[in-house]
């Protein structure tokens, strides 16, 4: 039993219902339903009764919910008491590649608008190394692209993404309107490392419909990729967020998946333990105002489709 079983317990027995606890503390109705569950195995009793799709607290929900409040409110006063010990702030941020050099300068700026004396640490890897380092308590959250697979991590979808198929203008593939899925077949590629998201969602797709392809090259720098697909005529499979410049500049041609399979996510991580400081609740609020690019405004784009 923990601090943040309490907060979740107060929560609901204030709103009377997980759905609202679950949207204050960022985290799934399961994960509200499983700490709740928790508390009643720990002390033996049951805390709500569930009516007419509404929960009741009761006698005993009541007893520990006097208790709860008197050791949050001392939790938090001692918080307090720490902070002021040490006045500067900080937040250990974990971003996948295409996080970083797309969203995360931003994302900070805007962070030390609300926290100009704060100190940020940031950590730029693909997704598999972000997920150790948050189960290691290196990081205090991540934002990533990959699929998180360790139960003891949270993972909230915060941004939308898409892949598109990127090439030169000068590339075969640059003139033509639809492409169609078998043309994929042994042409050369760059691709992200092993363990980066991009690379999964992508290597899954051509898995899935028995797609063979050429890895020329392995990169786990954008501008390194982006320099093969222009100088060594490679196909690559990224982020519509990193070529941005490229395409106003004409630089690069890209081609969108017509059944929109290469669609995604990024994710805000963190640890199912981690107890959230006022900065980090405001970091997660400054993540959501980046939800969609907005520059896909009238782009044009080719089609690779299936049928």
């Amino acid at each position: 039993m923990t601090i943040r079983h309490l907060k979740i317990f107060i929560e609901v027995a204030d709103s009377g219902k997980m759905s609202l606890a679950a949207a204050k503390f960022y985290i799934s109705q399961p994960t509200v339903s499983q700490a709740i569950r928790e508390l009643e195995e720990h002390y033996g009793v049951l805390l709500f009764e569930r009516l007419s799709k509404r929960l009741y607290i009761t006698p005993e929900g009541k007893k520990l919910l006097s208790y709860a409040r008197q050791a949050v409110k001392q939790f938090d006063e001692l918080e307090e008491a720490m902070q002021i010990t040490n006045q500067t702030r900080q937040i250990r941020i974990g971003a996948t590649i295409t996080v970083g050099v797309c969203l995360l300068p931003t994302i900070i700026n805007d962070l030390k608008k609300q926290y100009p004396d704060s100190e940020t640490y940031s950590f730029v890897s693909n997704t598999r190394t972000i997920e150790q380092k948050l189960l290691q308590s290196e990081l205090d959250v991540g934002l990533v692209e990959g699929t998180i697979k360790h139960r003891d991590l949270v993972s909230i979808p915060m941004i939308d993404d898409f892949l598109v198929l990127a090439c030169s203008p000068s590339h075969p593939f640059a003139t033509k309107k639809t492409l169609h899925l078998n043309e994929l077949a042994d042409q050369a590629f760059v691709m992200r490392e092993q363990g980066s998201g991009t690379r999964e969602l992508f290597e899954q797709y051509l898995n899935k419909f028995h797609i063979p392809i050429k890895i020329a090259e392995e990169a786990n720098c954008p501008g390194a990729i982006k320099y093969a697909i222009l100088l060594n005529q490679y196909l690559s499979a990224i982020s519509i967020r990193l070529l941005k410049d490229e395409i106003n500049e004409n630089k690069i041609h890209v081609i969108k998946n017509h059944e929109n399979e290469w669609n995604r996510h990024f994710y805000l991580v963190y640890h199912k333990d981690k107890v959230f400081s006022d900065m980090l609740y405001c970091f997660t609020d400054i993540v959501k105002e980046y939800k969609s690019p907005e520059f896909l405004d009238g782009l044009q784009m080719g089609e690779l489709t299936r049928f």
